[in-house]
């Protein structure tokens, strides 16, 4: 099958934090069709990130930028709808953030609000936490030693206003007694690898 002339084009973005799961994900999604775009490239800021070998499995075009200042004319060469932030360790300056408005999605590791003096709500009503500037391990650590009832994560678009963007989709994982770092994690890991596909599948399938 010839894939239509105005297929969505998806940039995938990922360092050596993780293993790929969102990446896979969003491969998956657009081999089931779910997600109606291509992936035009798997950028990486090391050779030695392990979503690269999910990236060969699939004969994705992959492309190494070991330097933030050399991602803008990249980004311009590959010409993307979206750009998924999955893992990327490296920091996105304003200039790229400027030429892609509104195609830049980030998940973070917190429940961003819509609006910067409000605070997102948990499935129970009770006030969700942001999370604002922490990684991964150290929010969901955060979500335990503030004896939250639910962790969650967010996708939005980047902005340069830092952790906080136009929010795309939450996902929620409740919080039990006996959880630690890990067993909470690997239960909201599936659900975000989940969300980003659903992010994606409104934001292309959305469009004509």
């Amino acid at each position: 099958m010839i894939p239509p002339k105005n297929k969505k084009r998806i940039a995938v973005l990922i360092s050596d934090t993780g293993t790929g799961t969102n990446l896979q994900a969003i491969i998956d999604g657009v081999e089931a069709g779910s997600i109606q775009a291509e992936i035009c490239a798997v950028v990486s800021d090391t050779p030695g990130a392990l979503g690269l070998e999910r990236a060969r499995k699939h004969n994705l075009k992959i492309e190494i930028c070991g330097a933030k200042e050399l991602l803008l004319p990249l980004l311009q060469k590959l010409d993307p709808n979206y750009i998924c932030l999955a893992g990327w360790k490296q920091i996105i300056l304003q200039e790229v953030i400027l030429a892609f408005p509104n195609r830049i999605l980030n998940l973070h590791p917190g429940l961003i609000p819509d609006a910067v003096d409000t605070l997102a709500k948990n499935p129970d009503g009770t006030s969700a936490l942001w999370n604002k500037g922490m990684l991964t391990t150290k929010a969901i650590q955060n979500f335990l030693d503030q004896e939250k009832t639910f962790a969650g994560s967010s996708i939005h678009f980047l902005t340069s206003l830092f952790d906080f963007g136009p929010v795309l989709g939450r996902t929620f994982e409740k919080i039990e007694d006996y959880d630690n770092v890990e067993s909470l994690y690997s239960r909201l890991k599936k659900k975000e690898n989940k969300l980003y596909v659903e992010v994606l599948e409104k934001l292309i399938n959305g469009q004509n």
